[in-house]
Order: structure tokens, then sequence, then C-alpha cells
């Protein structure tokens, strides 16, 4: 520890004097917060729809009122004839195109089974897969509310709900936990301050160490009294400082600009959140100790952040991902405190709900501060 407040100080007042630093370190994290907080958005509302109405009574145009009521389809056009249906959907001015048959009135007049044809894009497989679920939805539920009204008619009801109503056999209640609403920034926006507090961190760490060495400063430190575990310290507090600032700033964030409350403990939370900051810290230094200029280390910092954005469980559920990209996830330190970040925010899990990933991140943090330490060392090589 010899020399480790000289270092200390040092590296504080080289901070201060560099504004860059700061605003990297502090305004950085909060524009990436808002803008992708903002952006990222699962929901997917007003897929343009092109109709072709070949039946055009009463009950055909209910149907078509039935799809652009809901939130999910926008009916952008009105078509009649087949060749411009077809190219509307060919030409990407409609995902989804909905064909009527010339008998629809008469088929359901005569208690006979009409077939609406649903042409959908399925080039944006997320966008396909929300218009097919919600048009078999819409189906099932237009069955429903005619077969009812027969069945009330004809005084005749396969069940009925206890105030006499007739009803289908069967009802499931589902009930959505945590995030009713199914609001993506109540998911996105957690998992967003974990990637975004391993980035800045990794950054700042390992350019300090690189920038040293590139000035010959470093090797000037070499020199000096100061003791291996001192100069290491001294680099790495400053940055554990501003990087546990940074996850107050972007936490106040989460809940003041996108509503998301902390629903666990913050003492927890903020307990955990500094074990990964020593974590991302420690693959700061690694770094540091593999590069000798500031282009490798952003190179070195890309091949860490594209694994963890994507085999982390931040964008894809990782259950679906192939067995081998889903057991490279338990190598990444981020995985783990994701799953800790959207524990507490969300479900409100104490520490004994979150055991395997607290676990998995201090053996990801021994392993990592282990390797870095191992590789630092007081010379110049």
């Amino acid at each position: 520890m010899n020399g480790f407040w000289a270092i200390l100080l040092k590296e504080f007042a080289h901070i201060r004097r560099e504004p860059t630093t700061l605003f990297f370190a502090f305004l950085v994290p909060v524009l990436q917060l808002t803008i992708f907080g903002y952006a990222i958005d699962t929901t997917i509302e007003d897929i343009t729809t092109v109709v072709y109405n070949l039946d055009g009574r009463r009950d055909s145009r209910d149907l078509v009122a039935a799809f652009a009521s809901t939130r999910r389809f926008k009916v952008v056009a009105y078509v009649f004839n087949e060749a411009d249906f077809n190219h509307a959907l060919a030409a990407g001015r409609a995902k989804v195109g909905v064909k009527i048959p010339p008998d629809y009135t008469e088929r359901l007049l005569d208690g006979e089974q009409a077939v609406v044809q649903v042409l959908i894009d399925g080039s944006d497989s997320q966008v396909a897969t929300t218009a097919l679920n919600s048009a078999a939805l819409l189906g099932l539920n237009e069955s429903r509310r005619r077969g009812m009204a027969f069945a009330e008619a004809r005084q005749a009801a396969v069940a009925r709900d206890p105030a006499g109503r007739v009803a289908l056999p069967i009802e499931i209640r589902p009930r959505l936990l945590y995030n009713p609403n199914l609001e993506s920034a109540h998911f996105f926006v957690p998992g967003l301050i974990g990637i975004i507090m391993q980035l800045v961190t990794l950054f700042l760490t390992s350019f300090a160490i690189v920038r040293e060495r590139e000035l010959g400063t470093l090797e000037q430190l070499f020199v000096t009294p100061v003791g291996r575990t001192g100069l290491m310290l001294g680099k790495l507090v400053p940055y554990a400082v501003i990087g546990f600032l940074e996850t107050l700033i972007v936490l106040m964030v989460m809940v003041f600009v996108f509503s998301v409350p902390i629903n666990g403990s913050l003492v927890l939370l903020l307990g955990l959140s500094l074990l990964f900051l020593l974590t991302a810290l420690g693959l700061g230094l690694f770094i540091s100790t593999l590069a000798r200029t500031q282009l490798q280390a952003i190179q070195f910092a890309f091949m860490i952040m594209l694994p963890s954005i994507l085999l982390s469980g931040f964008i894809f559920p990782r259950e679906a991902m192939p067995l081998p990209m889903y057991l490279l996830g338990f190598f990444i330190p981020v995985t783990y405190f994701l799953e800790i970040l959207r524990g507490i925010i969300l479900r409100s899990a104490g520490l004994a709900d979150l055991l395997p990933s607290v676990v998995g991140l201090v053996v990801c943090c021994a392993v990592v501060l282990t390797l870095s330490v191992s590789r630092f060392r007081k010379r110049q090589e």
C-alpha cells in the first residue's frame, strides 16, 4: 500500500483537469439511458393493414371495424381487385392483408363457417408473430360473441355464469404480476443500467492506465517507491467512486423519468451494484494489461461488450438460445447482475431469492480480479 494516497490524489487531480472524463462518466450514461429507454419498445402497434372486402355488407364491415378498433392493426388502404391487394403487400405498403370472401354474410346467416384470409408479411418475425396472434385472437373473440348471441336467442347454452348469462364452459383468468401493463421500459431500463455501468466503468479504467503508458508517465511511476497494490488501488478507487455516483444518478433517472419504482431493498441493490462495479473495474484493469494503445483498449472493450449485450439476456431470453450460447452466458458477469437488477427492482426479490445470481457474480468478481492483479506488474514490459 506504499504510495496509495499519493496515486489516489494524483488520479483525482487528473480527472478534475479533464472535463471530458467527467462528461463521459456522468452525462453520457444519463443520455444513453434516456435515449435507449425511450427508443427500445417491444410493444408493437399500428401494423399497417390493407383490406380487400368482396362482401361489402354490414357483417363484413363490422369485422373490418373490429380489426381497426384494436391497437395492433391500422387500416391504411382499401383495395378493390386482387392485383392491388397483392401489390400492397409486395411493395411493403402494408404488413397485413385482410381478404373477406363475397359469401361471408350468407355463410354466417346460414350457420356455416366463413373463412377470412389474412396474409402477413413474415420478413419481420416479431411484427409477424404479433399480427398472427392478434388476428387469431380477434377471430376467436368474434366467433365467441356470435356463438353466445346465438345460444341466448335459442335459450340454450353449454354453460352459464353465476348471473345466468351465456358463458364458455371453461374460463381461464390469467393475471400479470410485476408489470401488469406490459410496459417495455420496466423490463429494459433496469437492464440498461447494468449495461451502461459496465460500459462506462470498463472504458474509464482501461483508458486511464493505457493513457499513462502511452504518455510515458506509467514508466515514471514504476521507478518510484509506490507499491504495486498501492498503484493499482490508487488507480481504481477514483473510478469506483465515479461508478457508484453514476449508479445513483441512473437509478434516479429510472425512477423519476421512466417511473420504474424500486420495489425491493435499495440497500441490497446498492451493495450488489458495488460488487458488480468491482468486477467491471477488474475487467477494465485486465484490458489495460493487454492493450498497449487506446485503440487496442477500445477493440478489447468491444470484444467484451458485444457478448455482454447479446448473450446476457438483456435483449434476447437466454432460455431460447442454443445450448453453447446459453452456457457461454454464465461466463459473463453482467448476466448475473441483470437478474439481480430485475429481481430487486421489479419483483422485490430478497437476498435468498437472488442467491444463485449473487454467487455467480461473486465468482466472476474473484476470477476477474485475480487475473487482473496477477497480470498487473510494477514493471514496463
